[in-house]
């Protein structure tokens, strides 16, 4: 049964999968897993290896937490997405812990850390994989650093509001000061004052509902 389930999702998103053994094809879907997750459930602490987090349906956010509990969103995943990073079994050279929460209710395939590593260790193919995944992640992540250290935050935040609204299709953004917050890794109270800024000049309009957009154009300026 494992098989019959979770084979058709691997041959589509894996590109070793016609290459490595029948045996270690039933091994992998033996140990993988269908689990749905509530909105803000933290689903990785970073204490041990998760495994391989496949998205169906929803959306995981992937975060840093500093020890004096501020945290840095790095990047999310939503449908389709996979996240190799809360496998550090498989990627031994991951020396930092991340943090992952549903973002929303949300459906994954997990494939088991362990059984995921042990195969690997006998495919080189996968390793290869997991890698170059892991380098497009790594990619994502310096894209955000960068953001935080040298962009002002009136262009961070036009960028963040601009690419949610492309994301979704629409102006208008269902999301609070302290989400905003949260994803941008600033304290509430700066994220309101940039949003006030914003209102005053007539870009955006906010509300108790969210962020409307009212002026894209000088939103894109800003991004530039």
């Amino acid at each position: 049964m494992p098989r019959e389930m979770f084979e058709p999702v691997f041959t589509e998103l894996f590109p070793f999968w016609s290459e490595i053994s029948e045996d270690d094809k039933k091994y992998i879907c033996d140990n993988s897993f269908a689990l749905s997750y509530p909105q803000g459930t933290t689903i990785h602490d970073g204490n041990e290896c998760s495994g391989v987090f496949i998205v169906k349906k929803g959306c995981l956010r992937v975060y840093i937490m500093s020890e004096d509990g501020k945290d840095i969103t790095l990047y999310r995943l939503h449908a389709g997405d996979m996240c190799m990073l809360a496998a550090s079994c498989v990627l031994q050279a991951i020396t930092f812990d991340v943090l992952v929460d549903a973002e929303e209710n949300s459906e994954c395939y997990v494939i088991g850390g362990p059984a995921f590593a042990a195969v690997s260790e006998r495919n080189h193919n996968i390793k290869i994989f997991a890698l170059e995944l892991a380098v497009t992640r790594f990619s994502d992540v310096m894209w955000v650093m960068q953001q935080i250290l040298f962009m002002s935050m009136d262009k961070r935040l036009a960028i963040f509001l601009h690419d949610e609204s492309t994301r979704l299709g629409t102006d208008n953004l269902t999301l609070t000061h302290e989400q905003i917050a949260k994803y941008m890794g600033y304290a509430r109270e700066v994220v309101s004052r940039m949003l006030k800024y914003f209102s005053n000049e007539g870009i955006v309009e906010v509300s108790r509902k969210g962020v409307k957009i009212l002026d894209r154009k000088r939103l894109r300026e800003l991004t530039l």
